[in-house]
């Protein structure tokens, strides 16, 4: 299955650590990758069919200073669609003039919505078809961008659909949140978060010899949520996200069943 990677944080941050331990597992999931950065309403998005470890963009992504509050990322294992640069995680719309980032780890069988309107996939995946759907309904239900908690529970409305085709873990932004939904059964690869916050220390990655201490990095002030479908570093509490479970990260923070997980 696919790997995926989001970020939250209530002050522009470095995503490259995180972004370098997904990157190592890009040898079982090597069909192409992705990362989106959102700055303010505007959208950084590199994606390559090629895997994150031979790819020239994800070398250029390790490199460039990009510092964000929502980040989604995505390595693929393809299981719908052909290895091609638009079948490419993470997919990009507009809706409400605001961009919409999603990306999905799983595989939906027999997920053949009727799509109208503007939302229509362009490649040929399970991910890009549900997120059109998603987009359309949205709008359906809502003449403008709703407030968080009102987008919510639109979304967990939404969401289960889906899910019942398969599975769909998840990450989805606006760049005002950043939602995660998980749908795997107990057992398999689902979703994982952990919070990062004063008193900050030393991370090290799970999958190379990797650390970094983030205490002079930040200030007391600073949160950062991470998403992740494995944990990624080997020293930190990551905590599994509930199947069926939608979760709201904003400012660094979760507001929905992470919270109290």
């Amino acid at each position: 299955m696919c790997q995926l990677l989001g970020m939250n944080a209530n002050t522009p941050t470095d995503v490259m650590f995180s972004f370098a331990g997904l990157a190592t597992r890009a040898h079982e999931h090597k069909d192409g990758f992705g990362i989106a950065f959102f700055e303010d309403r505007g959208l950084r998005h590199f994606i390559d069919h090629h895997g994150a470890r031979v790819s020239p963009v994800a070398e250029l992504v390790k490199r460039y200073p990009i510092k964000s509050d929502i980040v989604i990322a995505h390595i693929r294992k393809a299981t719908q669609g052909s290895v091609a640069l638009e079948n490419t995680h993470p997919f990009v719309r507009e809706l409400w003039g605001r961009y919409w980032v999603l990306a999905h780890n799983g595989d939906l069988k027999g997920f053949a919505p009727r799509l109208h309107g503007a939302f229509r996939p362009v490649g040929h995946t399970d991910s890009e078809r549900a997120f059109c759907w998603l987009m359309q309904e949205l709008a359906k239900a809502h003449a403008g961008v709703p407030a968080i908690e009102e987008l919510t529970l639109t979304l967990g409305e939404l969401l289960p659909q889906i899910a019942a085709h398969g599975t769909f873990n998840m990450l989805l932004s606006n760049g005002q949140a950043l939602w995660a939904h998980a749908s795997t059964k107990p057992g398999s690869p689902g979703l994982h978060w952990l919070q990062r916050r004063h008193p900050f220390g030393a991370a090290r990655l799970a999958d190379e010899d990797l650390s970094v201490d983030f205490s002079p990095l930040t200030t007391p002030d600073d949160r950062v949520a991470i998403v992740a479908t494995e944990p990624l570093t080997a020293n930190e509490p990551w905590r599994p996200i509930a199947p069926g479970a939608l979760t709201v990260f904003r400012h660094g923070s979760p507001i929905g069943p992470a919270a109290t997980s």
